[in-house]
């Protein structure tokens, strides 16, 4: 491996003009297939297997016509203090604004709030319902600006108007606290290289994979179906691990310089050792986020599928583009320690710069030549002293941290949970003031009486069984179909959707539905929306054990292949499930309980995304996987050369904390700036993979793992003998190389050096 792409950085180096032009190439034929591209259509939110989506299929085969994915809005109107919808000129209003709606062209059908019983108890606030023929992303813009002109004239004739329902849904918006992220990255970068010129190849070659991956979704959204969420994330992830592995490499780089290497050689070193980590831990983060197929979600398989091709696209840029942009940087990127006009003097001198290809170690030139340790090395170096204190401290932080998962409630975003500032969200609660907490979250029952002997009597029987459970509001009578062997039911709860009563309901209508079926043969099913994020939730719950020994497994095995240990690989995936118990802890906090919620932006609190605990592991796992190799094969590097088990985790630290440091605070700001977006699920996600990398990073892989490595000592590194035979030979640590430089001969015409 390490030889492999020792001679790729070479390559890269030297036919950096090639390089370039087919990264360029590629973005330009993303970017045009981008423009080019039909926009994309409503993206489908299917649920195989469950009975919410069993019920929705029956809907569209036995009621032909009724567009069951078309928009939906709900006009709600609100009386001025002291009148009712009822008041002769308020009914004027409301009924124009009924025949304004119906002239669109995407129009399927418009009800009367005076015809369909939709005024509240009081007389205060009624309810228009419109069904479009097409989905809330599909419908033009006219009609939208028809939607919006309706409720703006009611409201200029004196009344309140709010437009619920997907209807006006609109693409998320990210926020300016995005480029935030990226500008506390990009100085990140210029404190760690202290060059213009150093720190801006990370965020370059991360803009331009990032460019090319959302490019290259935005071009087959509209073919594949693939939500504007999905874009958003490939984006997240894909801007941190690519400013991070070109951060590696560049770093790697600059080290190999400073041992007095040459340009073109010291690119191939860096990219046969630090691009073999880039290239493990890439494969980890892919792994992670393709294992999210296991769940049997489309969408969410779509948006694993999407960023692991940003995480692997990232890879290959750190490893081709990288090496051929510091061609062209020349003496613009120094060696390590050697700083440039921009910080001033050099830490080695008095500001003396150092020859071409020249270095020394970090703090020679000090008085009586002993070098200056930098804080890795005082803080591993602590850690060894003290590893029992500290893991117990590290260990107990955490575990405090994640003690709120215990009341971790799951639930998927409704309008609910949208800002008050919205008009979906006041519609949201005008309804709930007028028609109870869980008019917003109808239930939809099926009856399929296709093999019941009487059909009449079947749905009458499940309605009649219905209105006699607890939590129920208000049943709707059957509504049969044209031949009269499906009709459906609506239910009205009488709490709010994200409710666990709601949820109890649910599962109480299903269970009776069970014996009605074993009297009168007519199968009962419940779908909508409400009922939909109940078997979302449900099985998500049920594949994240599946998912977690899926992924942990074989990155174990990967890990075991890279560091050739059994309980390096083993802590490593202790300390991740630490992390993220922790991360999922500090979620619960912020948006169910609502601790620092006005901080954050969190307006209304809830149940946390049900997508969030399967997501959150699956990334923060790859992610923490970076860390690990990154910093781990630095300490095995110093140990198989014969440094002791605890000088190995100092001299790993030495070389790799500052880096991994700098990474880990890039990561944590590219994900903070998403916290900006105006998508409830992207600000959590932000907020959750932002506050995981601090713990993983900072807790776990500084913390908790010198100081298990340090109580383990030889023992961290053990391999069984048979195993150590059976398993390639990657050679992460680039010893081949060293082999090859020790001989004198070059590794570019050694092809024996490493079994890859």
């Amino acid at each position: 491996m390490a030889t492999f792409l020792y001679k790729l950085g070479r390559l890269a180096f030297r036919r950096r003009h090639f390089v370039a032009l087919i990264w360029v190439a590629l973005l330009t034929l993303a970017g045009v297939g981008a423009a080019s591209a039909p926009p994309a259509g409503n993206s489908s939110f299917s649920i195989p297997g469950t009975e919410a989506q069993k019920a929705f299929d029956l809907l569209e085969q036995r009621f032909p016509g009724q567009s069951a994915d078309g928009a939906t809005a709900r006009v709600v109107f609100k009386a001025p203090s002291g009148e009712t919808m009822t008041d002769a000129g308020n009914k004027a209003t409301v009924e124009k604004t009924v025949d304004d709606l119906a002239d669109g062209s995407e129009v399927a059908s418009v009800a009367d709030p005076y015809e369909g019983n939709a005024v509240s108890k009081d007389g205060t606030i009624a309810y228009a319902s419109v069904k479009y023929d097409v989905s809330g992303m599909e419908l033009e813009e006219s009609t939208k600006d028809a939607l919006e002109d309706a409720a703006q004239q009611a409201r200029d004739a004196g009344l309140t108007v709010e437009v619920g329902g997907d209807a006006l849904q609109a693409v998320p918006e990210t926020g300016a606290t995005e480029i935030i992220g990226i500008a506390v990255a990009a100085v990140v970068l210029v404190i760690t290289f202290g060059s213009l010129v150093a720190a801006g190849l990370p965020l370059l070659t991360a803009l331009i994979g990032v460019g090319i991956g959302v490019s290259t979704i935005t071009a087959l959204a509209s073919a594949l179906e693939l939500g504007s969420t999905t874009s958003i994330l490939a984006m997240m992830i894909g801007l941190a691990v690519g400013i991070d592995y070109a951060l590696f490499i560049v770093s790697r780089y600059r080290a190999e310089l400073a041992e007095g290497r040459e340009r073109e050689e010291a690119a191939g070193r860096a990219v046969g050792t630090a691009g073999s980590a880039v290239v493990f831990a890439g494969l980890t983060v892919v792994i992670a986020l393709v294992g999210l197929a296991v769940v049997n979600i489309p969408m969410l398989t779509k948006m694993g599928v999407a960023a692991a091709g940003t995480v692997a696209i990232a890879v290959l840029i750190a490893l081709t583009m990288i090496p051929a942009l510091l061609g062209y940087a020349g003496r613009r990127v120094k060696p390590a320690g050697a700083k440039g006009r921009l910080l001033g003097r050099s830490r080695k001198g008095k500001g003396a710069e150092q020859p071409e290809g020249q270095g020394t170690p970090e703090g020679q030139g000090r008085p009586g030549g002993q070098p200056k340790a930098n804080l890795g090395t005082r803080w591993a170096s602590f850690v060894v002293r003290r590893p029992l204190a500290v893991l117990l401290l590290g260990v107990i932080g955490l575990g405090a941290a994640a003690i709120p998962a215990a009341s971790l409630e799951l639930g998927l975003p409704d309008d609910g949970s949208q800002p008050t500032s919205t008009t979906q969200r006041r519609a949201y609660d005008l309804l709930s003031e007028g028609f109870g907490a869980g008019f917003n979250g109808p239930l939809m029952v099926v009856v399929d009486a296709k093999g019941a002997a009487a059909p009449n009597d079947a749905f009458t029987d499940v309605s009649d069984e219905i209105k006699g459970l607890d939590g129920v509001m208000a049943v709707t009578p059957p509504a049969p179909n044209k031949d009269g062997d499906t009709a459906t039911i609506t239910v009205v709860p009488d709490s709010k959707p994200s409710s666990v009563q709601t949820e109890d309901l649910v599962h109480a209508i299903r269970d009776a539905g069970g014996d009605i079926e074993a009297d009168t043969g007519a199968e009962t099913l419940v779908t909508g929306s409400t009922a939909m994020n109940i078997d979302v939730s449900e099985k998500l719950n049920d594949a994240l054990l599946p998912y977690l020994v899926l992924v942990v497994g074989l990155a174990f095995l990967l890990l075991i292949v890279v560091f050739r240990s059994i309980l390096v690989p083993l802590k490593a995936a202790l300390g991740f499930l630490l992390s993220v118990l922790a991360a999922l802890g500090a979620v619960v906090a912020v948006f169910q309980w609502g601790w620092l919620s006005g901080l954050m932006g969190v307006e209304e609190t809830g149940p946390v995304m049900s997508m969030m605990p399967i997501f959150m592991v699956g990334v923060v796992f790859g992610l923490a996987m970076d860390y690990e190799v990154f910093l781990v094969t630095r300490m095995r590097e110093a140990f198989v050369h014969g440094e002791k088990p605890n000088q190995a985790v100092v001299t790993g630290f030495k070389h790799g904390a500052r880096v991994v440091t700098a990474a880990a605070v890039i990561m944590m700001a590219v994900f903070a700036g998403f916290i900006g977006s105006s998508e409830s699920m992207v600000k959590m996600i932000g907020f959750g993979l932002a506050i995981a990398v601090f713990f993983d990073a900072f807790v776990v892989r500084m913390a908790i793992v010198p100081a298990v490595l340090a109580l383990l000592g030889k023992r961290a590194w053990w391999l069984p003998k048979w195993l150590d035979r059976a398993l390639p030979n990657v050679d992460v640590e680039g010893e081949g190389l060293r082999t090859a430089e020790e001989r004198g001969s070059d590794p570019d015409e050694d092809r024996e050096l490493v079994r890859t």
